[in-house]
């Protein structure tokens, strides 16, 4: 009875706020570079800074669970606030026929990403769209959420078609290298597109998100323009959900790798389970992933932040979430399990999507290789060298120990 009549005095200071369902923030500061705004669940943040109708357009480009799960937010969101954002979202689906029907049509009728993320209602305003073109066209704001590999392809569509006052946010995780060196998934997009682009990543596993379980992210959005009309407020009234909880930072380089470096880290734990070496092992690994995380942004760029490693959702966060049930996570395991290559596996167990470590890990060793560094990143080489050179993974605690001198 305690616990019940606090609540009604809470209730009684504070009668906007329901003591059973989740809130908007009101008061907890949720700008790393910018002034707090006061909130409320219904009202939106052009309210406070200007009676302006916005009328932005928004596409979410990619189909995927990650990305259907992220265009049933950005509805749910552009529903709400119509005075900032046109209504119907625009989602680009690569057209596939499930049980002989298109995918789009499916989902333009059912409300229903049948094939990547099944049981999940979207609402109505998320208008699948096959054509990468007719998706983009007009929108002011882009959200990308494909398997990166895939990227290269679609910017080359892009462009020239995009005009350079649109922005974006990223939501895919993987890098970018090259002869040059290694790019970050936003850059590489403002790079080939001219626009900016700011990027979303978090401890969000998408069928959890999708069920609206609580979660957290980080976006990191640096208004390039002070001019602006999509400012940091903006982006923030597009993700945040009552379950979806935002924090924006300026941070875009700290946030892309961390959404990257964390799957190699992912892969490493699953050796972990598969070998049933116990929670002790995996927390080694996790702790010395983090290092070697913030050791590469800090080493190859600068301009990171080593606090988003280690403080926000994007960092810290998803490692443990990734390490504790993602789609690395758990192929990572099976090859152990098995012994098969892991790409068969990846094929058999995804069903069609992609375990972005696999990729990542080659791509990160590729660009250590070239800079003589594999040493300085003992437990990323480790996770390359047991899928691609047949590494015995049980060589893992001692190759971990020849290096603990490094830290």
């Amino acid at each position: 009875m305690r616990g019940a009549s606090a609540i009604c005095r809470l209730s009684k200071l504070r009668p906007h706020l329901h003591p059973f369902k989740p809130q908007l923030a009101t008061s907890s500061p949720i700008f790393s570079s910018y002034y707090v705004l006061p909130l409320s669940a219904t009202s939106s943040l052009s309210d406070v800074s200007s009676k302006k109708m916005l009328n932005l357009k928004v596409s979410v480009i990619g189909s995927g669970n990650w990305g259907s799960a992220i265009a049933k937010i950005v509805a749910e969101n552009a529903a709400e606030n119509r005075d900032m954002f046109e209504t119907d979202v625009r989602m680009w689906v690569f057209e596939e026929l499930v049980a002989g029907q298109k995918l789009t049509e499916i989902i333009n009728t059912q409300h229903e990403n049948v094939k990547y993320l099944p049981g999940i209602k979207l609402p109505s305003n998320v208008v699948a769209v096959p054509d990468l073109l007719d998706a983009v066209k007009d929108a002011n704001l882009l959200v990308f959420n494909v398997p990166h590999q895939f990227l290269p392809r679609i910017c080359s569509q892009l462009k020239g078609k995009v005009p350079s006052t649109v922005r974006a946010v990223s939501c895919i995780k993987g890098v970018e290298v090259s002869g040059d060196g290694i790019t970050i998934i936003a850059d590489y997009i403002s790079q080939e597109l001219g626009i900016y682009c700011g990027a979303l990543s978090g401890a969000n596993l998408a069928p959890e998100v999708a069920q609206e379980k609580f979660s957290e992210t980080t976006v990191a959005y640096k208004v390039p323009d002070p001019s602006d009309s999509i400012d940091a407020r903006v982006v923030r009234t597009l993700f945040h959900r009552p379950y979806f909880h935002v924090h924006v930072v300026d941070d875009v380089a700290g946030v892309s790798l961390c959404g990257a470096l964390k799957n190699i880290v992912a892969l490493a734990s699953g050796f972990v389970d598969g070998m049933a070496w116990g929670d002790n092992a995996k927390a080694a690994i996790i702790r010395r992933g983090l290092l070697e995380m913030t050791k590469f942004g800090r080493e190859f760029f600068p301009e990171c932040n080593a606090s988003t490693f280690t403080e926000e959702s994007c960092g810290v966060a998803d490692v443990i979430t990734s390490c504790s049930g993602g789609r690395n996570n758990k192929l990572g395991a099976a090859m152990m399990k098995t012994r098969r290559p892991i790409f068969e596996l990846e094929e058999e167990l995804l069903k069609g999507q992609k375990a972005q470590g696999v990729t990542t890990a080659q791509e990160v060793h590729e660009f250590l290789e070239r800079r003589g560094k594999l040493e300085d990143f003992p437990l990323f080489t480790a996770v390359h060298d047991i899928i691609f050179n047949g590494l015995d993974s049980y060589a893992l605690p001692q190759i971990l120990e020849d290096v603990e001198q490094k830290y």
